[in-house]
């Protein structure tokens, strides 16, 4: 009985494994085909032919993409190891706001004020001098390091105060949404340096390269795609290995997983500060191309949002939570168009659908459909496949 029971469970992981392999590279090969597709689009064909893909799409996309990989980040602690976090956007915005600082200390003396070594705003408040935390900015090898440093650093010590005191559950996501509110509230503010209310805004450009320029925009897409693709490498990477094994163990029996023996605040740790590494990436990317960065980015709404993408997608997939950011986003993008006021509306009866009538998402619908479909059509190679996964 117990070895049966070995068996069904061993072949569930395997052909789960298998599918979800086959799905990944799907979706991976069909980012990299629609980016290249929409580059040559819009680089070759002139703008009066149908077939021209606007700069306004070029830049759509892009936003999606780092979308999909802010998505992937919060899945890899949700969806694996049973963290629901609600300030996953504090860690998008610091890596957002790192990048814009790097921009707008590449504006120099262009500036509306023509000085050379302060951005506009501070001279506007009648700062003398650069604060301390600017300096170092001027080099994009510095903006680099602090856009993976800065999000991984908080979510480090974060993550060490609340795993070590054994924080779990709503708890947690409490606490996470507290210190999102926190640091919204902290930006907000005229002398703490980043803009205030209005944030930093107004780039001229990148590595010397233009942020108008739509070859720009074209290079920000294409670098979008890449570290998509490369996050969900490592992420699957991560999952598919003894560690990511440990992590499902702890998210669906914690308890059980400590008495074993495993550190399992450490394995919760690593996987909360590469999510958050991850994420501020995503924020990086997402700055150049919108052209600005405001306290806004911290509300507590978009980390719920965000919770939202990963949920219909299809969490504990990685390539459902990137399907979910795309899908959203377009609804929201389409919604927003045509009816404005109801985005909300639609948001949340589209949250309590997912909860109440797909609660694995749209990829947990598409295997069910497609489960239903093969058994239909060949039962017996189903259980042959099954038996060839146990056996082999």
């Amino acid at each position: 009985m117990t070895n049966g029971f070995q068996q069904g469970f061993l072949s569930r992981l395997l052909l789960e494994d298998r599918l979800e392999d086959r799905a990944g590279k799907l979706l991976l090969s069909s980012v990299m085909a629609i980016t290249v597709v929409v580059v040559l689009l819009n680089t070759l064909m002139p703008e009066g032919s149908p077939l021209h893909v606007s700069n306004y799409t070029v830049t759509l996309l892009g936003k999606y993409l780092c979308y999909g990989l802010l998505a992937l980040a919060l899945d890899l602690v949700w969806g694996y190891c049973g963290i629901l976090s609600l300030g996953h956007g504090a860690f998008f915005a610091l890596g957002g706001y790192a990048m814009g600082m790097y921009l707008m200390r590449q504006i120099g003396d262009r500036g509306v004020y023509g000085n050379p070594e302060l951005p506009d705003f501070m001279v506007f408040l009648n700062w003398q001098e650069l604060p301390w935390y600017w300096y170092g900015f001027d080099s994009f090898a510095v903006a680099l390091v602090m856009v993976a440093l800065v999000p991984g650093l908080l979510a480090f010590l974060f993550g060490w105060l609340a795993f070590r005191s054994r924080v779990t559950g709503v708890y947690l996501s409490i606490i996470t949404q507290a210190l999102t509110y926190a640091l919204m509230l902290l930006f907000f503010q005229n002398d703490f340096g980043f803009g205030g209310n209005n944030g930093l805004t107004d780039f001229k450009d990148l590595l010397g390269f233009s942020l108008q320029s739509d070859r720009t925009r074209v290079v920000l897409l294409m670098a979008s795609a890449l570290a998509l693709v490369l996050g969900y490498l490592v992420c699957r990477w991560l999952v598919s290995s003894r560690y990511g094994r440990v992590l499902v163990a702890v998210r669906d029996a914690e308890s059980r997983v400590r008495f074993m023996g495993y550190q399992v605040e450490h394995y919760k740790l690593v996987a909360f500060t590469l999510s958050a590494v991850l994420a501020g990436i995503a924020g990086a990317l997402y700055v150049p191309q919108v052209g600005i960065i405001n306290p806004g980015e911290f509300s507590p709404i978009n980390s719920i949002e965000l919770v939202v993408w990963v949920a219909v997608g299809g969490r504990g997939t990685l390539y459902g939570a990137v399907i979910g950011a795309v899908v959203v986003n377009y609804a929201k993008t389409w919604f927003t168009g045509v009816m404005p006021d109801a985005w909300l509306f639609a948001l949340g009866a589209l949250f309590v659908i997912t909860t109440l009538w797909l609660p694995k998402g749209l990829v947990g619908l598409y295997q069910q459909i497609a489960g239903f479909i093969n058994e239909r059509r060949d039962p017996q190679g189903n259980r042959a496949e099954r038996k060839e996964l146990v056996d082999g």
